[in-house]
Parts: structure tokens; sequence; C-alpha cells
């Protein structure tokens, strides 16, 4: 065939993505063809790369399409890391919202609209989010409503809300429902208060026992005299931005938000322990680094002075928006912070178990970082450290990886709410599960410091 699709890049009839000898490409397909001039023809997409909001792309020959079907081909900027909205922290599913809203206002100032505001069209890129899908903006249809007002409803301002007034850890529904969190299960889930909100009064609320009301009739039923000039869609873009922005939480009060200024590192130790890992990176010159366990990112910028991308990884929401705040206040690029829980780490999902990725689908990383992460997941999560090892062997080609004895106080900690079934904590006990996967190409005490640090390379056969 000489060509593979994406398989998340499907549902749409316009078009689609693939990718051919390495290079990815996106096919425009016949039936797409005016909608696609008029856009480049309008001046918005030029506005849009332009001002940083949508991803660029190079037009190339129609003997580069995947079907005959195709009136144009382009090759647009590949995404260095592919992420999902319930893999982002508030801030970032908060700034995804915004450029949509953004997007879409600067498209109806030209006569255009987004048919689609699937939060899977955003992904971050530099430090920013940035649309990728340029097929989702097409002429506008005076009088018509805004098609992709119930799907921003319930891929971002519903799930926002739910986050802000009732539980920030509400972003796992997103993992459960791709499609948006429902609008009536949303609506029961917030507290009552929010009645008392115009903004989650009109979009929420009444949305919902709206789309219930219409819920048996037929489409052409449901959508009869819905109709919306163009100032009362600016009006509704502009009340929805303003509810988007209203929202806000406050990242405190979780389990390890504080870690790394809460810790038993004295500043020898944290120095002599920053000076090993990026040693270790600078001679292994990846690309890519995984920071597993990342807390606020303190040694994913370590490891970006080494790296041109680290994907900062870690489960506590509050440390996850601390790290994303800091990027966007300093304008820090090569840094993704997501949420990630790796005794259950984001699977494959979608249609057939394709659409969505699974975190080890888009690796393996160059290189991974698993600093002050064995304990919690050997003592913590009672998983044996042989287990550990061959996980980790197919998420990177080296790792990087602090092994912390049971003397040290963060153990301690662990253990004073469990008893202590695991002899074979030790640091012979280490060694020996993870040379079964990896060899140990260095191996270095911490200066001021019970905690060891090792450099390991994935045995190519473990790894495959």
């Amino acid at each position: 065939m000489g060509w593979q699709a994406v398989e998340g890049s499907f549902r749409d009839p316009s078009g689609f993505v693939y990718s051919r000898d390495g290079t990815l490409y996106r096919q425009i397909n016949t039936s797409f063809r005016q909608s696609f001039e008029a856009f480049l023809a309008s001046g918005l997409y030029d506005e849009l790369v332009r001002d940083g909001l949508l991803v660029p792309h190079e037009q190339v020959g129609l003997e580069l399409a995947a079907t005959n079907d195709a009136c144009a081909v382009i090759r647009p900027q590949r995404i260095a890391f592919i992420s999902y909205p319930y893999e982002w922290s508030f801030g970032q599913l908060q700034d995804a919202a915004s450029l949509t809203l953004e997007i879409q206002e600067r498209a109806l100032a030209r006569g255009f609209t987004l048919r689609d505001s699937s939060a899977y069209n955003v992904q971050f890129q530099g430090g920013r989010p940035v649309l990728i899908d340029t097929l989702s903006l097409e002429p506008l249809e005076e009088g018509k409503a805004w098609v992709a007002y119930k799907q921003f409803c319930e891929q971002f301002l519903l799930p926002l809300t739910l986050m802000s007034v009732r539980d920030v850890r509400c972003s796992t529904l997103l993992r459960s429902y791709l499609d948006g969190i429902p609008l009536d299960l949303g609506s029961r889930l917030l507290p009552r208060r929010t009645w008392l909100s115009p903004s989650s009064l009109l979009h929420i609320h009444l949305h919902a026992l709206a789309q219930s009301r219409y819920a048996g009739s037929a489409v052409s039923s449901a959508a009869k005299g819905r109709t919306m000039s163009r100032k009362g869609l600016q009006t509704l873009v502009k009340n929805l931005g303003a509810a988007v922005r209203g929202l806000s939480w406050r990242p405190a009060g979780t389990e390890w938000a504080d870690y790394t200024t809460d810790n038993n590192y004295s500043e020898t130790a944290a120095r002599s322990k920053r000076n090993l890992v990026v040693t270790h990176l600078r001679e292994s010159r990846p690309g890519t680094v995984w920071d597993l366990g990342a807390n606020t990112g303190e040694y994913s910028r370590a490891a970006r002075e080494a790296a041109g991308l680290v994907v900062s990884f870690d489960i506590d929401p509050a440390a996850v928006e601390r790290n994303y705040r800091r990027i966007r206040a300093e304008g820090e690029t090569g840094i993704l912070p997501l949420l990630l829980d790796l005794t259950n780490p984001s699977p494959a999902q979608g249609w057939a178990g394709r659409e969505r990725l699974s975190v080890e689908e888009r690796g393996p990383a160059d290189a991974v970082l698993a600093l002050a992460l064995i304990h919690h997941l050997a003592i913590g999560h009672n998983l044996p450290l042989e287990r550990v090892a061959s996980y980790l062997v197919r998420l990177g080609k080296v790792l990087i990886i602090e092994f912390v004895p049971k003397s040290d106080a963060q153990v301690t900690r662990l253990l004073l709410s469990r008893p202590d079934i695991f002899p074979g904590y030790t640091k012979e006990g280490f060694e020996k599960a993870f040379s079964r996967y990896f060899s140990i190409q260095a191996a270095a005490q911490i200066e001021d410091s019970e905690r060891w640090l090792y450099c390991m390379s994935a045995s190519p056969q473990a790894a495959a």
C-alpha cells in the first residue's frame, strides 16, 4: 500500500492523516475542496499560523496522496508527543478551551466557523496549545447555529466546571467518556449552587434539559428553529470565554505537591543527584526523555539541558498543575507535563482500541527517568521489582533510576501504615531484578545520602 493511516483519523469524510516513509501527511478529499480553498484564500490560515494557534503545513504533490479521492495533500508540522485531554492538568484543559474559542472568534470575523471543537484537535507544542485539525474550519452558513456548541460544552466547559467546583479528579471521567462528559450526568454531579451561576445554568443545566427533551425526536425536529446570526454566535463565544476564564482551581493539599521542598535531601545530596542525572543524559544524548514521577518538574528541567523534549509525568494533579503554570509563566519550551498513574497508565482506547494510543505505544523514549519512584511502586503498591523492571524496559532505551533503601525517611514513612512484607526490597535484590532486563552501565551513591543512582541500558531481547 505504501502508506499507513493514523488510527485516530478516520471519522471525517473530508480527509484523513496518514504516514508514508515515516513522514506525516493529511489528505483533503474532493468533497472538501471548496471549503479548503476558501479557507486558504481568506487569510485565516495565515493569521492563525502566524500567531501560533494552528499547526503550519506545506502543500505537496498529489502523487503522495493515499487514495484517488484526494484533491490536495499537505504535510503538517509533526507534534513531538501526542497527549490526550484525560492526561492534562486543569490549566492545560482551560488553555485548550480558550484556544478553541479564540480560533472560533477569529473565524467568525472572517466568515468562517469551527465545525468541530473536539479537545483531541488540540495538542501542546513548545509549552502552548495549538490546533492540529486544519480541516475543522469551514465557511460560515449565515443563520446556522454553532454545530460544535454541545461538543465544546461536553469536552471543555463541563469537565472544567466539575474540576473547579466539585473535584479536580473529575477529569478522569474524560477517560471513560471519550466524546465528552454527557451533559445530563454532569448536571447531576454539579452542586446545586451552580444553578445560580448564569453560565452553568445556561450552558450545562438548561442545555442538558434541552438535550433530554429532544432525545427521542428526529434530528430535523430537534434542530427546527435553531438559527443564530453571526453577531449572536460572536456573543455566544464571548459568553463561553468568560465562563471558561471564570473557573479556577488552587493546586494545594495533595500528598506529593510539596515533595520537592519537603524531603530529606541536603543541598549536597540534591546537587550530587542532579549532576549525576545530567551527566548520564548527556552521555546517552537522548532526543526525548520521559520523567516518571516528575512531581513539579525539577529534574525534568535538568533533563531539558540534555534533551529536546521532556515529557514530565506525575500522578498528582497539583504537582502537574504547578509544573504547567511554571512553564506558562516563564515561557519554557521542551517540557510537557502530563497526568499519569503508572500503576494504571493510559490504555489504548476508542474504536477497536486503536483511536487513542496507550502510553507504551507512544514510546519508546530515548531515556526514562525514574527518580524517587521505585519505593512508591514496590512498597506503596506491592509491585514486585521484577515486574517494575519488565514494564520500564518497554518504555525507554536508557533508564536512569534511583534506588531508595528502607532506611530512608521516605520509605519509613510508607511503612508506617503497612507491615513490612518486602524482604526482597534491598539494593542487591533491586540489582538482581533489573539485571534481567537491563545492562547496568553505572551505579553511584548520591553524596550525603543512602540512595543510589543507576544508569542502565535496555537489553534488546528484553525490550522486544
